[in-house]
């Protein structure tokens, strides 16, 4: 991961633990209103679970197409009869 986006990702897990404290505060005070803390944390769980599958799929493509590019260099199938490189 680079650095910009672990910036990225460090501004929406502070977010996140904000929401939570939210809920969290919105339980204590009214019995009532205990489905906006359900909610509120339903949603920042499925929406980071959502996040980390789709970071962890981008990173299992991107090791792929690495590996991929790996074993084109190795064949060298960019050299000409001759055996020179092009």
């Amino acid at each position: 991961m680079e650095v910009p986006e672990a910036r990225t990702w460090v501004i929406f897990y502070l977010l996140s633990f904000v929401v939570l404290l939210v809920a969290t505060f919105i339980t204590s005070q009214n019995d009532g209103q205990r489905w906006i803390s359900l909610m509120l944390i339903i949603v920042v769980v499925g929406v980071n679970l959502c996040l980390l599958i789709s970071e962890l799929k981008r990173y299992q493509q991107r090791k792929a197409f690495m590996h991929q590019m790996s074993r084109f260099d190795e064949t060298g199938t960019d050299t000409d009869s001759s055996g020179r490189r092009w």
